[in-house]
Protein backbone atom coordinates (compact mmCIF):
# COMPACT_ATOMS: atom_id res chain seq x y z
CA UNK A 1 0.00 0.00 0.00
CA UNK A 2 1.68 3.26 -0.98
CA UNK A 3 -1.60 5.32 -0.22
CA UNK A 4 -4.22 5.57 1.67
CA UNK A 5 -7.29 8.25 2.91
CA UNK A 6 -8.88 8.88 5.76
CA UNK A 7 -11.68 6.82 6.99
CA UNK A 8 -15.30 8.45 5.83
CA UNK A 9 -18.46 7.16 6.21
CA UNK A 10 -21.35 6.47 3.44
CA UNK A 11 -24.38 8.72 4.51
CA UNK A 12 -25.88 5.29 5.68
CA UNK A 13 -23.49 5.33 8.40
CA UNK A 14 -20.54 2.03 6.55
CA UNK A 15 -16.99 2.53 6.68
CA UNK A 16 -15.29 3.37 3.64
CA UNK A 17 -11.39 3.46 3.25
CA UNK A 18 -9.73 4.46 -0.29
CA UNK A 19 -6.28 3.36 -0.95
CA UNK A 20 -3.98 2.77 -4.07
CA UNK A 21 -1.56 -0.14 -4.02
CA UNK A 22 1.39 -1.35 -5.92
CA UNK A 23 1.73 -4.74 -7.27
CA UNK A 24 4.87 -6.08 -8.43
CA UNK A 25 5.47 -9.87 -9.77
CA UNK A 26 7.31 -12.21 -12.36
CA UNK A 27 5.17 -13.68 -14.65
CA UNK A 28 5.43 -15.72 -17.87
CA UNK A 29 3.83 -14.49 -20.65
CA UNK A 30 3.82 -16.82 -24.37
CA UNK A 31 6.70 -18.92 -22.82
CA UNK A 32 8.83 -15.55 -21.57
CA UNK A 33 9.80 -13.74 -17.90
CA UNK A 34 8.11 -10.45 -17.66
CA UNK A 35 8.09 -7.87 -14.68
CA UNK A 36 4.79 -6.61 -13.83
CA UNK A 37 5.07 -3.39 -12.13
CA UNK A 38 1.86 -1.35 -12.00
CA UNK A 39 -0.76 0.81 -9.09
CA UNK A 40 -4.20 -0.07 -8.54
CA UNK A 41 -6.66 1.91 -6.73
CA UNK A 42 -8.53 0.39 -4.19
CA UNK A 43 -11.44 0.58 -1.72
CA UNK A 44 -12.69 -1.53 0.83
CA UNK A 45 -16.08 -1.26 2.73
CA UNK A 46 -17.63 -2.27 6.05
CA UNK A 47 -14.62 -4.27 7.88
CA UNK A 48 -11.97 -4.22 5.18
CA UNK A 49 -12.26 -0.32 5.78
CA UNK A 50 -11.00 -0.66 9.30
CA UNK A 51 -8.55 -3.23 7.96
CA UNK A 52 -7.17 -0.95 5.63
CA UNK A 53 -7.21 1.99 8.10
CA UNK A 54 -5.06 -0.96 9.90
CA UNK A 55 -2.43 -1.17 7.51
CA UNK A 56 0.42 2.07 7.44
CA UNK A 57 1.34 2.88 3.93
CA UNK A 58 4.32 1.23 2.96
CA UNK A 59 3.72 -2.19 4.16
CA UNK A 60 3.28 -5.40 2.59
CA UNK A 61 0.09 -6.38 2.35
CA UNK A 62 -1.96 -9.21 0.18
CA UNK A 63 -5.28 -7.98 -0.51
CA UNK A 64 -8.24 -10.30 -2.27
CA UNK A 65 -11.17 -8.92 -3.61
CA UNK A 66 -12.96 -8.02 -7.10
CA UNK A 67 -12.68 -5.34 -9.85
CA UNK A 68 -15.71 -2.91 -10.71
CA UNK A 69 -16.01 0.53 -12.62
CA UNK A 70 -15.23 3.23 -10.09
CA UNK A 71 -18.82 4.47 -10.92
CA UNK A 72 -21.76 4.29 -13.40
CA UNK A 73 -20.03 7.41 -15.35
CA UNK A 74 -16.83 5.67 -14.95
CA UNK A 75 -14.97 3.06 -16.39
CA UNK A 76 -12.03 2.99 -14.88
CA UNK A 77 -11.01 -0.22 -12.62
CA UNK A 78 -10.90 -0.28 -8.89
CA UNK A 79 -10.27 -3.22 -6.32
CA UNK A 80 -12.63 -3.54 -3.87
CA UNK A 81 -11.31 -5.23 -1.70
CA UNK A 82 -13.04 -8.09 0.84
CA UNK A 83 -10.19 -9.22 2.41
CA UNK A 84 -6.37 -8.22 3.67
CA UNK A 85 -3.72 -10.28 4.79
CA UNK A 86 -0.34 -8.42 6.44
CA UNK A 87 3.05 -9.97 5.07
CA UNK A 88 5.19 -10.87 7.72
CA UNK A 89 8.73 -10.83 7.18
CA UNK A 90 8.11 -7.50 5.29
CA UNK A 91 10.89 -4.93 5.79
CA UNK A 92 8.35 -2.04 6.78
CA UNK A 93 6.65 -4.15 9.76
Amino acid sequence: MIERKALRFTPAAVPVTECVIRHQSDQFEAGCPRRVECEIRAIGLGEAARWLQAATPGVTVQLTGFLAARSQNSKQLRLHVTMIEFVEGNQNG
